[in-house]
């Protein structure tokens, strides 16, 4: 797939590839302690295999429209994963899902990234409904959404099993007709 979002002057959203493997597992390598606190797949990729396997699950799911996953190339380099972790066409609804390389956050990076998927989503794939789910003690990661205008839908109670805890998350929905075209 030959589709480049730009998210910036330096920022581009690459859907990713098999050949980037390796890069991506160094780069969770790089970030295992701060991620593992939020996204319960991370010790669960312990070698480059495991980064490739993840990366055909995601060739899988992008051929049946399902998900859609984006390598984040800051300056050419990949600092991060975003993108559409499900799409229901039935419902033209979605959810993105994001992380960041700890040495490249407090750039405004993730924000643009995520303003990049939403014009895509709204306009390109035509969604109705956009939502996010964070962890409710993830600050920052939830300052993603509301700085986007993302309306707090609720609280799912102890909705995932990270790092030997349930975490509650909040919900946040953003629809076609709130989204500014920018």
């Amino acid at each position: 797939m030959s589709l480049v979002l730009k998210a910036g002057r330096e920022l581009e959203l690459r859907p990713l590839r098999l050949g980037d493997a390796r890069d991506l597992f160094a780069l969770v390598e790089a970030n295992r302690d701060r991620l593992r606190r939020w996204l319960p797949w991370v010790d669960g990729n312990q070698e480059p295999a495991d980064s490739r396997a993840y990366l055909l699950r995601m060739r899988e799911q992008a051929r049946a429209g399902t998900a859609l996953a984006f390598g984040l190339r800051w300056k050419g380099r990949l600092v991060g994963v975003a993108g559409f972790v499900w799409m229901d066409w039935s419902h033209r609804s979605a959810a993105i899902g994001y992380w960041l390389d700890g040495g490249a956050e407090g750039r405004g990076l993730m924000t643009a990234a995520v303003s990049a998927l939403l014009q895509y989503g709204f306009g390109a794939l035509g969604l109705n409904r956009i939502e996010i789910r964070a962890g409710v003690r993830n600050r920052r990661s939830r300052a993603i959404p509301r700085r986007l205008g993302f309306r707090h839908e609720g609280t799912l109670r102890q909705a995932e099993w990270v790092g030997g805890r349930f975490v509650d998350h909040a919900v946040y929905g953003l629809l076609a007709s709130e989204w500014p075209k920018r």
